[in-house]
């Protein structure tokens, strides 16, 4: 991706984030400049990832695959000194533009539309050889109401809807064409984007940067290292 893509994606999103009036914490307005003087105080964002996070998976077709993320808390399952157990992240999807199949070994989440389209959420378990299970029925629980449904089935999650996903749990998801793009909460156990993604097909999880134009705002895999 190019960098100006990454820059005008975060100011769109920017924008989607404020018709909702959802106040993100103050360092996703921080810049790069403001991150050159920040010390081992601001550790926490830097070894949890917090902030933003743009993907196209590495497959360099955002639009069709890809998602905007920010993460807004994390702990830390690798290091002992974060003791907090869960996470919160907001997510924006666009129409038919897919999150990959994929699911998690360690995180259990609740992916919840928080307002605008409908949200699609295709859903298989996962054999032992972490394969798609095409053929057993799907368990999950959705919005305390627990349903069972044929493997492969897409669920359409409209605004204030929401579905737990379990470890192993393959799944998929996107806003459906026609509804407009889908402002998604994510609540979760820790997440690890490094270690704790099995996608169904082989990707990356994070963009390569072709540097255009300077930054906006750092990604989340971008800081400096603290001074």
């Amino acid at each position: 991706m190019k960098r100006s893509e990454v820059n005008a994606i975060i100011k769109q999103a920017e924008e989607f984030i404020q018709e909702y009036k959802f106040a993100l914490p103050p360092f996703a307005g921080w810049t790069p400049e403001d991150w050159q003087q920040k010390g081992h105080e601001c550790d926490e964002i830097r070894d949890n990832m917090l902030g933003w996070d743009i993907t196209d998976y590495g497959l360099g077709k955002f639009q069709e695959v890809g998602l905007v993320l920010v993460t807004i808390r994390n702990g830390n399952q690798n290091d002992p000194k974060y003791t907090k157990p869960y996470a919160e992240k907001l997510l924006i999807s666009e129409e038919d533009q897919v999150c990959p199949m994929h699911f998690h070994w360690h995180k259990m989440e609740d992916i919840i539309n928080r307002g605008g389209g409908v949200l699609m959420m295709q859903l298989y378990n996962s054999t032992p050889k972490e394969e798609l299970d095409r053929q057993t029925p799907v368990t999950v629980v959705s919005d305390g109401v627990q349903i069972t449904v044929p493997a492969g089935t897409v669920l359409e999650l409209h605004p204030g809807q929401s579905v737990t996903l379990t470890h192993g749990l393959y799944h998929a998801f996107w806003a459906k064409k026609g509804s407009g793009r889908v402002l998604i909460g994510e609540v979760s156990q820790c997440n690890d984007d490094n270690t704790d993604n099995r996608f169904y097909e082989p990707m990356g999880r994070f963009p390569k940067i072709e540097e255009d134009e300077a930054p906006y705002r750092l990604l989340c895999n971008e800081y400096p290292s603290a001074q």
